[in-house]
């Protein structure tokens, strides 16, 4: 469904991403992990639109979107939830829930969408007329993503989703990460610092150091190996 080609990333002289090739099936859960500045959102901001790599492509559904628009790309099926989650804090959270639908024309759907999203979350359900930056940690997160969802995605870039967020928040969140792929069928590239907890949701898993790609294989491999386990699951 997505296939990164040899991808270089640069900012100014700095190499972000050397050579990095990569690719995630039809309903799969695909986990990037390393450590900071490893390379991890920049390849999501590649992905979708946000950075143009100077060279390798970028092939999605059969086609390639090397250095596309973004909002192309959202129409296209491609979501990206980002670090950080940036809701926009001055407005409700219906109001941010709808913003994730502005490419959508029809009213049916949108009001299908927002109570699929609402059922998901439901928290959010009870926050609607709340202004987003009053939200904790976890619930922004929440909204990220169910901002995101409103575009009806086929494929979801999501960057830390556990970012700043309360351990149990964290669990309740990954749970619903796993129902959105294991009912909507929702294809899924995770970047998360909480190795262990990525990688028991994920299918598969790829380990990026230094902007490269050091190692790939099935989740529970990854997560088996004892170099991973020293470097990043703190050796559990």
């Amino acid at each position: 469904m997505l296939e990164l080609k040899n991808l270089v990333v640069q900012y100014g002289a700095i190499t972000a991403l050397q050579d990095v090739s990569l690719r995630l099936d039809r309903g799969e859960i695909v986990t990037l992990i390393g450590g900071n500045g490893a390379g991890k959102t920049t390849t999501l901001r590649a992905i979708s639109g946000l950075l143009r790599p100077r060279s390798g492509s970028i092939w999605y559904e059969g086609a390639d979107i090397t250095g596309r628009p973004v909002h192309k790309l959202v129409g296209k099926g491609l979501a990206h939830c980002p670090e950080g989650r940036m809701v926009f804090a001055n407005l409700t959270v219906l109001e941010n829930l709808h913003m994730g639908a502005y490419l959508q024309r029809d009213k049916r759907v949108i009001q299908k969408e927002l109570e699929f999203v609402l059922t998901l979350f439901p928290r959010l359900q009870e926050r609607q007329g709340q202004l987003a930056g009053t939200l904790s940690g976890g619930e922004q997160q929440m909204l990220a993503i169910g901002r995101a969802l409103m575009s009806q995605p086929r494929c979801l870039l999501l960057d830390e989703p556990s970012l700043g967020i309360a351990p149990l928040l964290t669990q309740a969140i990954f749970e619903k990460i796993a129902e959105l792929n294991r009912v909507r069928g929702l294809t899924i590239l995770l970047v998360e610092q909480n190795a262990n907890l990525a990688l028991s949701i994920s299918h598969r898993a790829y380990v990026i150091e230094c902007g490269r790609i050091l190692l790939s294989g099935p989740a529970s491999e990854v997560k088996a190996n004892p170099q991973i386990r020293d470097a990043y699951l703190g050796g559990a």
